[in-house]
């Protein structure tokens, strides 16, 4: 999955939780949904692509674990609970998303970091990080691959309802206040 489909699908997981669950108060604050729903790639990708491609040479290591979900949930939690500051939240439940978009159980040794050894899986794709993100913003918008692509309409599909929902309210009211 690409940034569309990260970004739209766990807005669309925050947005449904919140109509689900109205007693829970889930916020649905889009700035820090995307910014958690991109974290792990904020982290993993120049890391392991860039700093540590001669030995790592993958783009989900430590910040697509359960163990690194865990303790960002815990650090959240931890400032919500004594700062009352939500979007530490947010983030923490965005990127867990992300992790479950990007269905890291298929890949145990990564997703369960250190349990089953210190080293992560190699990506099967080599060369730069230049031809890494060409290759993979090509498979992001070719239909053909549909595991990628889908995802990436949907999450658009999804951004524009939330676009659409929000110009539509700010007409409404311009409307009023012009009345």
């Amino acid at each position: 999955m690409f940034i569309f489909g990260h970004i739209g699908i766990t807005l669309g997981i925050f947005y449904l939780l919140s109509r689900l669950f109205p007693e829970k108060n889930i916020p649905v604050d889009i700035k820090w949904i995307a910014f958690g729903a991109l974290l792990p790639d904020f982290i993993d990708k120049p890391l392991g692509r860039i700093v540590l491609a001669e030995t790592i040479g993958s783009g989900r290591i430590f910040a697509h674990t359960l163990i690194f979900a865990i303790l960002l949930g815990l650090a959240a939690y931890y400032i919500f609970y004594h700062k009352g500051w939500t979007a530490p939240l947010i983030i923490a439940g965005a990127s867990f998303c992300h992790v479950l978009e990007d269905q890291m159980w298929n890949s145990p040794r990564a997703f369960l970091w250190p349990f089953l050894g210190w080293e992560f899986p190699r990506d099967t794709f080599s060369g730069g990080f230049i031809e890494y993100l060409i290759g993979i913003l090509n498979r992001s918008y070719d239909p053909a691959y549909s595991g990628v692509f889908i995802p990436e309409i949907i999450g658009i599909g999804i951004i524009l309802l939330f676009a659409g929902n929000h110009i539509r309210s700010k007409m409404k009211e311009n409307h009023r206040t012009d009345s």
